[in-house]
């Protein structure tokens, strides 16, 4: 009786707030028996990570060369030229700059990106030692080896000089102050038993040599250069000359600097005018660039090279003997790693 007293009162009640446009309370629901179960959370799978993000922005490449009567410059520019037109999103363009240690010292400072050197004086600059005692040790390595060069010391035919110690008195230009060819050729003077005071020297690079030879204010020149050397094919047009063999002061020149130095030979018929060989002494050339340029970038710059390998040949006669085998091995300095991982990959990398 009371039960139905309840549901009757409900009822009266429900109508009156239905009239009065109330919503009537709900009966109350019974608690669940079991708790719901809880929902799994669904995080979505992170995205992957590109090894090697696209460029937003055009990667800008100087590469420092040499001066204009050398080797370096127009193999730098030609480099430049096929990194810009074949290597994506890139613009490189080529400095003119002193040679090797120039380009080091560029590379240290962060002025060029990458460089051109000979083997010795890469070797000096990672150590802070000989032409960079004042700037201290370069953060550099290698990117490939380039080509040999030869250590030209050349003298006028009548000027009675046919050795390096025959240099005793006479003028001579050394190279421009603070390059390899510089220290090779103070190098070759102490070898050959003189001292820089021994000779009137003058500190000019091989196009000014050239010219200072041709007015006669010059007797012998040295120079360190890929063959053949256009301002020496200048020379040779109007001179002549003598290519002195230097081959007797290799040994006391590794037994004190080690194998960077290595023997070499002028082939006859390179310059006008000397049709027999010329034994000699050789250096590495190599392209060198800052430890800390990123794996992408070398790897990037190392694939455009080498898949235009026949284009980078017809740059200059000593781009010819360029290969993927060469230019894996004969550095003075460290390779950098992503160039050891890019010439492992191509199966040329010896350990």
């Amino acid at each position: 009786m009371h039960r139905r007293t309840l549901a009757i009162l409900w009822l009266v009640t429900a109508l009156i707030l239905a009239a009065c446009g109330q919503a009537a309370p709900t009966a109350p629901v019974a608690p669940p028996t079991t708790a719901p179960a809880a929902a799994q959370p669904t995080t979505a799978p992170a995205a992957a990570q590109p090894t090697s993000p696209p460029r937003t922005e055009k990667l800008r490449l100087i590469i420092g060369t040499g001066g204009t009567g050398g080797v370096f410059f127009p193999y730098g520019g030609g480099l430049a030229r096929i990194l810009t037109e074949k290597m994506p999103n890139t613009e490189a363009t080529a400095q003119e700059t002193g040679g090797s240690v120039d380009n080091m010292k560029l590379i240290q400072n962060g002025e060029i990106q990458i460089g051109m050197t000979t083997v010795d004086s890469a070797y000096d600059g990672v150590n802070g030692i000989a032409a960079y005692e004042a700037t201290g040790k370069v953060p550099a390595v290698t990117l490939a080896v380039l080509y040999q060069s030869f250590i030209h010391v050349v003298a006028l035919a009548d000027s009675g000089i046919t050795s390096v110690a025959d240099m005793k008195g006479h003028p001579v230009s050394v190279g421009s102050a603070g390059s390899s060819t510089e220290t090779a050729a103070l190098r070759l003077l102490e070898a050959a038993g003189l001292t820089p005071s021994d000779i009137s020297q003058e500190n000019l690079g091989v196009a000014d040599s050239v010219a200072a030879m041709k007015d006669k204010k010059i007797d012998a020149f040295f120079w360190i250069g890929g063959l053949p050397t256009a301002a020496v094919t200048d020379l040779v047009t109007t001179e002549s000359v003598v290519f002195i063999d230097t081959s007797a002061l290799l040994q006391p020149m590794v037994d004190k600097y080690g194998p960077i130095y290595t023997a070499m030979t002028l082939p006859g018929g390179t310059y006008k005018g000397t049709d027999q060989d010329v034994a000699g002494i050789g250096v590495g050339n190599i392209l060198v660039v800052n430890e800390a340029m990123p794996a992408d970038e070398v790897k990037e710059i190392l694939t455009t090279i080498f898949d235009n390998i026949e284009e980078v040949r017809q740059i200059h006669p000593a781009a010819r003997s360029l290969s993927l085998e060469t230019a894996a091995t004969g550095s003075s300095i460290p390779f950098h790693p992503a160039a050891i991982e890019f010439f492992k990959e191509k199966g040329v990398w010896k350990d």
